[in-house]
């Protein structure tokens, strides 16, 4: 994804600024330690919108609220 095709909340937003690095200065280890951390933050982001969802459906099947 190109950088100006991100979403962002703030005007300096921390995903712009890693989009834009240069890695070609970086060793094939750290590409791979950064690619590592990249998998990890996914894969806490992935945790955090599933946990968001439950909780959404949930309080609509609370509230009896239909989802489309």
């Amino acid at each position: 994804m190109e950088p100006d095709n991100l979403p962002s909340r703030r005007a300096e937003d921390p995903l712009r600024a890693l989009a834009r690095e240069d890695l070609d200065p970086l060793s094939v280890a750290e590409l791979d330690l950064r690619i590592a951390a990249l998998e990890a933050e996914l894969a806490r982001t992935r945790a955090r919108r599933a946990a968001a969802a439950r909780f959404r459906a949930e309080a609509d099947q609370l509230f009896g609220r239909k989802v489309p």
